[in-house]
């Protein structure tokens, strides 16, 4: 159980220290809310290697508390509706698909998007929103390939005792 902490509390860290890195970054697509989702990596690793409540905790955590560093309560909210409906989607797909690392972490890029555009249609009442829907899909193929090398490299990498976690 002590291992368990432990563990996660360093990908809490690491998701935090990714989060605040990303925020740092001057990346501006020309749609709002398009970033690459570095942090979301720590989440996808821990769903390969811990249970899925644990991988669940670990996102909520983070998105929380990054939120209330880097952020604001708008950024919680979309976060959250990204982070959760991308988790949901991630597990399914992983429990019931043959998909790699890579496609799963693709279908939770797209999901995440998904997720906050359908948060922002609501919150502005405007279904105009749609139109940034071709390019949200397209960032969530790019940055959801792009986060799913990164953490199968990270998990190919982890050592074995990690695994003694599920």
């Amino acid at each position: 159980m002590k291992k368990k902490a432990a563990y996660f509390g360093i990908f809490t860290s690491l998701a935090l220290i990714l989060s605040y890195i990303e925020s740092l970054l001057p990346l501006f697509y020309g749609i709002p809310g398009v970033k690459p989702g570095l942090a979301n990596s720590m989440t996808l690793v821990m769903l390969y290697f811990a249970d899925p409540p644990t991988a669940l905790m670990l996102a909520v955590t983070r998105i929380l508390l990054s939120g209330f560093l880097f952020g604001n309560l708008f950024a919680i909210l979309y976060s959250l509706a990204g982070g959760l409906f991308s988790f949901l989607v991630m597990y399914l797909v992983k429990k019931f698909s043959g998909f790699s690392m890579i496609g799963v972490s693709v279908a939770g890029g797209i999901s995440h998007n998904i997720a906050q555009l359908a948060i922002a249609m609501l919150l502005v009442e405007n279904l105009n929103l749609l139109y940034y829907l071709p390019v949200l899909l397209v960032s969530g193929l790019v940055t959801g390939t792009l986060i799913g090398i990164i953490s199968r490299e990270v998990f190919r990498r982890l050592p074995s005792d990690l695994f003694s976690m599920r």
